[in-house]
């Protein structure tokens, strides 16, 4: 009888173990449940964050904005597909100014446009709404933001001004679409181009740039 009602205890806490496992499971089950869903739910369309920062006006003080001309075989006029990199470009003329490159563009005679140009003094002028597509970055035109940066001189290397105001730049634009640094690329990543050349040329300076994002 005794042994009888021992295994019996235990059997009961067998079972009651059990159970407080599976209550266990389910709880776990359930939180993870909640936090997928809180992440899908709390994720924003990057168009729509492109679309209301130009609706606000909530650019930073120290962007030019400058829109070349609607109607200008540069500008395209057509929405992006998604935001899904930032793409780093050197203007290829060395000693040209953010201005002049800008100006460039918005001549009937071009066809190329970048979102931002960053001159050799650090300024930083729009060329483009961020919701619609440039015309830089070949196959990747259609989910990208994409960056021009002056130089001055043909190795390619920006000057620290440029360098400064591209990292607050692109520290910007990450923040703004929830990317990180493995969605900050070269133009060369994309077609194999030298461009960014001093950054194609120079791997670790490349590296030691996407660091100091």
């Amino acid at each position: 009888m005794y042994s009888q009602s021992r295994r019996k205890r235990r059997r009961r806490r067998k079972k009651r173990t059990s159970r407080f496992l599976f209550l266990i499971l389910e709880i776990i089950l359930l939180v993870v449940l909640l936090y997928v869903a809180y992440q899908v739910l709390s994720q924003k369309d990057p168009i729509e964050v492109a679309h209301s920062i130009e609706e606000n006006g909530d650019y930073p003080e120290w962007i030019d904005v400058q829109y070349i001309d609607e109607g200008n075989p540069s500008r395209v006029g057509e929405q992006l597909d998604g935001i899904n990199d930032i793409v780093i470009h050197y203007v290829g003329n060395p000693g040209t100014t953010a201005q002049q490159n800008r100006d460039f563009y918005n001549h009937m005679d071009s066809n190329v446009c970048s979102h931002f140009v960053v001159g050799i003094d650090g300024e930083v002028i729009q060329c483009l709404p961020l919701y619609e597509k440039s015309e830089a970055s070949n196959d990747r035109n259609h989910d990208t933001i994409s960056i021009e940066v002056c130089h001055p001189d043909e190795e390619g290397k920006f000057t620290d001004e440029s360098y400064q105001s591209l990292i607050k730049l692109v520290d910007w634009l990450m923040d703004e679409f929830d990317l990180d640094t493995d969605h900050v690329i070269r133009h060369y990543d994309v077609t194999g181009k030298e461009c960014p050349r001093y950054y194609v040329r120079n791997e670790d300076a490349w590296e030691q740039f996407k660091r100091d994002l």
